[in-house]
């Protein structure tokens, strides 16, 4: 350990503290049935890409391909390289000569930080679910199969369907039951409509239900 915490190195174990700290609260979000990073992209305006230039965080979250993924997850990513990167400064020149102060190496390691971030969100965005988004309309989800992942669904609180859309990307909606219906978590579903981003599904037919139980 005595190799790792050295001086100048503190920016960066507060960095890794908060990344911990930002995955329990997801994770304890999701647990109860909501999604802490779904929450925070309401609350700043997150839309789809290209949508929130005029939003709070401004045109540069865009460059960073905010609306790639979550701004949770966005966070994440900056956070852990600008700890990796900050560690790695510190660990080469601390073995050469002697650590940075914390005020040449923090610039130093958000400067690299950054574009990777940037590099990180860009491919991640292309296999991270994403949850219904303008993007797409509503209605192209109509008619498109999926699994229940959150459950279950009926006429009441809202779960969760994974489905996989015309390109192949992988949404999680929220869904209830349509009238009528109780579906459990596992079970193959049928997108029958929706209006302000809550959907309605019923039980997926048979020969719909073999072929695409776990979206598209």
């Amino acid at each position: 350990m005595s190799s790792i915490i050295q001086p100048g190195t503190g920016p960066f174990w507060v960095a890794l503290m908060v990344v911990a700290g930002l995955g329990l609260v997801e994770l304890l979000s999701v647990l109860l049935g909501a999604s802490a990073s779904g929450l925070i992209d309401d609350g700043l305006g997150h839309h789809g890409p290209g949508e929130h230039e005029a939003g709070m965080l401004g045109g540069w979250m865009s460059w960073l391909n905010a609306g790639g993924v979550p701004i949770l997850v966005l966070a994440v990513i900056l956070l852990s390289a600008f700890a990796v990167f900050g560690f790695a400064i510190q660990g080469v020149f601390g073995a050469v000569l002697r650590p940075l102060s914390a005020t040449l190496a923090v610039p130093v390691a958000l400067f690299l930080a950054i574009p990777t971030t940037r590099w990180v969100s860009r491919g991640l965005a292309r296999v991270i679910p994403r949850d219904e988004t303008s993007v797409l309309s509503q209605e192209e989800f109509i008619g498109l199969v999926g699994m229940v992942t959150l459950g279950p669904l009926d006429q009441g609180k809202p779960g969760t369907v994974r489905v996989k859309d015309r390109h192949d990307n992988i949404h999680l909606l929220r869904a209830q039951a349509a009238q009528g219906h109780f579906i459990e978590t596992g079970a193959a579903v049928l997108i029958v409509d929706g209006a302000d981003g809550l959907f309605q599904a019923i039980p997926a037919p048979l020969e719909l239900g073999r072929t695409d139980s776990h979206g598209g």
